[in-house]
């Protein structure tokens, strides 16, 4: 049972830049396709990004296509989302989820492809 931790969450001004990060209890965060799905009242749980083990191939909801990157730091062994011009409708609790697959490039904007979600991170845009 792998755990995931999303760090980065807060408050920013409309047009400013945040990044979340997503980590594995286990380590090992490229074993699994991610994504990225955000939540904000009253609303239900939406994709934002995804991205494969391998290759990089991505996917992003259209609200958040070319504001919004999802990469992975090998390094770090985690999963960022990096938000740029953020706007107040970009509030919610984001959550990373984690899929193990031995699909190499494959990436899924799908939330019950997801076994493994994390407790959330808040992000709040003020106008």
């Amino acid at each position: 049972q792998v755990q995931l931790v999303e760090s980065g969450g807060g408050l920013v001004q409309t047009g400013g830049s945040l990044r979340l990060s997503c980590v594995a209890s286990n380590g090992v965060l490229s074993n699994y396709r991610v994504g990225w799905f955000r939540q904000s009242p009253g609303n239900e749980r939406e994709i934002v990004a995804a991205i494969s083990r391998i290759y990089g191939n991505t996917y992003y909801a259209n609200s958040v296509k070319g504001r919004f990157t999802i990469e992975r730091d090998n390094a770090r062994g985690t999963v960022d989302l990096e938000m740029y011009l953020v706007k107040p409708e970009d509030t919610a609790v984001y959550y990373c989820a984690a899929d193990l697959t031995d699909s190499l490039g494959t990436y899924s904007s799908n939330s019950h492809d997801y076994d493994y979600w994390g407790q959330g991170t808040q992000v709040t845009v003020s106008s």
